[in-house]
C-alpha cells in the first residue's frame, strides 16, 4: 500500500462486512479498509480510532452524521479532488463519475474519476459507494457491487 510507511498506528475492529482496520497519520484518519492490517505496524487505540469506530457503528445502525474527525488520505492531486467531491455527495444520494470529473476540473476524465474511487483509501467515510455511471447503473466498487448496493440501501432506508 502506498503511504503505509507513514502510518503511525492501526486499529482493528469488526463491521457487518467483516474485519476492518484503520490507520492514522498526524492525528488524522488516513486509511480505513476491510481485511487485515500490515503486520509490522503498531496497533494502538487512540481518541481518533475510538471515535472512528463509534462513528462507523452508528453509520451501520443508520445514523447519518458528517464524519467529525480530520482526514488525511494519501493520493495524487487529482485523486484528492475526486475524494473531496465524494464528500460533497449527500447521504443516500448518488452522483456520476462524470459529475466528479467535472467537479475536479477535468470534465472528460470520468474514467480517471472511477479509478480514483477505486483507489479511495478511506472506505465509507469517503463515500465512493455513492459514485455511479452516468446511465444510473451501479458500476465498479472495490468491495463488490453487492456491498455497494447494501450501503446505498442502508442510506436510502435511513435518509
Amino acid at each position: 500500500m502506498r503511504g503505509r510507511e507513514a502510518l503511525e498506528s492501526v486499529r482493528c475492529f469488526s463491521t457487518p462486512f467483516g474485519e476492518a482496520w484503520l490507520g492514522e497519520r498526524k492525528g488524522a484518519l488516513s486509511v480505513l479498509r476491510l481485511g487485515e492490517p500490515p503486520a509490522d505496524l503498531p496497533q494502538k487505540e487512540t481518541e481518533l480510532s475510538e471515535g472512528t469506530v463509534r462513528w462507523l457503528h452508528a453509520y451501520f445502525d443508520g445514523t447519518q452524521t458528517p464524519f467529525p474527525f480530520p482526514l488525511l488520505p494519501q493520493g495524487t492531486p487529482f485523486q484528492q479532488k475526486i475524494w473531496r467531491g465524494l464528500l460533497e455527495i449527500p447521504y443516500g444520494e448518488t452522483r456520476s463519475y462524470a459529475w466528479l470529473a467535472q467537479r475536479a476540473g477535468s470534465p472528460k476524465a470520468f474514467r480517471a474519476a472511477g479509478d480514483a474511487c477505486r483507489r479511495n483509501p478511506v472506505w465509507i467515510v469517503i463515500p465512493c459507494h455513492r459514485a455511479i455511471a452516468s446511465s444510473g447503473a451501479l458500476t465498479g466498487y472495490a468491495g463488490g457491487l453487492a456491498m455497494k448496493q447494501a450501503l446505498l440501501a442502508l442510506e436510502r432506508g435511513n435518509g
